[in-house]
């Protein structure tokens, strides 16, 4: 068997989101954006939550920002921001099939949906549920979990756009219409800077341990 990754998730406060059908499509498009960058296997449950499995587990925090990214980049306005709360299971496991996922099993699943609960019972959005505790590694995971948190809808996108396609800031500006200069601000706006360092010490440390 291989050493996976697994992402288990929920909307935050959908209760109080009036358009479910949107929101929906907006986790529905989250997840066909981490196949197609990342080749994740995944699916949604229960209107608001979701699960994938990646094929290399080093990519998880990647995968997880992107997928923030693309709830908050379809909020409908700035008074209702989409976003979930991500919990990262690492292990061996067999990464199942599309047809089979809803039977997938073996420790990184059990470890992300157990961390998801764990979530549930406070602020923090984004945790590493691994066999041995990496405390160290909680701090960094909270001080991006806080900057992903505070992205705007213009940010997000950009920051989608980044992790999909590696563009550069001229060719972001030339796709979404807009200057140069007016990307630049998005993305020291969402800390972009710091989010690309965190994203890739978190894909070393993940490769060294798996």
């Amino acid at each position: 068997m291989q050493t996976i990754g697994v992402l288990s998730g929920d909307v935050v406060s959908s209760r109080e989101i009036d358009d479910k059908r949107k929101l929906r499509a907006a986790i529905d498009t989250g997840i066909d954006r981490l196949g197609e960058s990342l080749g994740a296997i995944g699916m949604r449950f229960r209107g608001d939550a979701f699960q994938l499995a990646l094929p290399h587990a080093a990519d998880a925090f990647t995968a997880a920002v992107l997928m923030r990214a693309s709830l908050i980049e379809h909020s409908p306005s700035r008074q209702q921001m989409w976003d979930a709360r991500i919990a990262i299971g690492l292990g061996e496991a067999q990464l199942p099939s599309v047809e089979d996922f809803v039977d997938a099993d073996g420790a990184p699943f059990v470890r992300s949906g157990q961390g998801l609960d764990a979530l549930g019972q406070g602020q923090q959005r984004l945790g590493l549920f691994v066999e041995k505790p990496q405390p160290e590694l909680d701090l960094l995971i909270r001080f991006a979990d806080d900057i992903v948190s505070h992205w705007t809808h213009n940010a997000a996108e950009v920051i989608r756009l980044s992790l999909m396609s590696g563009a550069s800031q001229s060719e972001l500006a030339k796709r979404l219409g807009r200057s140069q200069p007016t990307i630049n601000r998005r993305l020291a706006a969402a800390r972009w800077a710091l989010i690309r360092d965190f994203l890739d010490l978190m894909q070393q440390r993940l490769e060294a341990t798996t």
